[in-house]
């Protein structure tokens, strides 16, 4: 079982480039990151993987099946069943609690009932936000809220799970909480790519791309090193 862009290229009217002809395959049970400044490719190669955007060629490729040609309604049943998404801002329902909030995904889903009350619950715990479950968004930290949002993207159990710069907007020490959390549920058995800017992903990943101009690379540490310090291209 697998993640993967097959010759993946993506460009945008503006003449930027999100995608160059990318090979990348994410294998089960991995916690993968892709690297690079703004504007470098690594976002629209997440969201091809996500299925949030289509490459203009090439293929994206789900447990072997090729899914980039589906139409949008299957691709949001993909959303819904085999991949979670976390993005930069928790982006929680304002006047809804934890739990509400979480049980969103549920009903997406079309899951209502004992059963989802249970799901929801349990994935709240996952995150240890259990105690803070009727608390709405401006009674919570911002690493609180994420963690919400991490509960809402795993409560439908996704194969995959894509994040994007998940710590983005979070100081040091609540970043270093949720890339551990991430580490935790990639070691769950969880697949994770993550795009990212953040030095300190690099010490919880067991992949980490550079991409640039839309192009993938696979540095070594010690150069991947040199541009998180920097700025070094490759």
């Amino acid at each position: 079982m697998s993640l993967e862009l097959r010759g993946a290229s993506k460009k945008y009217p503006n003449g930027a480039i999100g995608a160059d002809n990318v090979d990348l395959v994410v294998d089960k049970g991995t916690f993968v990151a892709l690297f690079g400044p703004s504007g470098s490719g690594k976002t629209s190669q997440l969201h091809m993987l996500g299925l949030l955007q289509r490459p203009d060629s090439g293929e994206v490729r789900i447990d072997s099946e090729r899914v980039d040609q589906v139409s949008e309604a299957a691709a949001a049943k993909l959303r819904r069943t085999k991949l979670g998404f976390v993005f930069q801002s928790a982006s929680l329902l304002r006047l809804a609690s934890a739990r509400e909030n979480v049980d969103v995904s549920m009903r997406l889903s079309g899951k209502r009932g004992s059963d989802a009350r249970q799901r929801v619950d349990a994935a709240l715990a996952s995150v240890g936000m259990d105690g803070r479950a009727d608390h709405r968004p401006d009674e919570m930290s911002g690493g609180e809220q994420q963690r919400v949002s991490i509960a809402r993207a795993l409560v439908h159990e996704p194969s995959y799970l894509l994040a994007d710069e998940p710590t983005g907007e979070l100081d040091t020490a609540t970043g270093a909480s949720i890339l551990q959390m991430l580490r935790d549920i990639a070691d769950g058995g969880t697949t994770i790519v993550m795009a990212t800017h953040d030095p300190a992903a690099i010490d919880y990943v067991d992949t980490a791309y550079f991409v640039q101009s839309g192009t993938l690379h696979l540095p070594n540490r010690d150069e991947l090193g040199l541009w998180l310090t920097e700025g070094t291209e490759f």
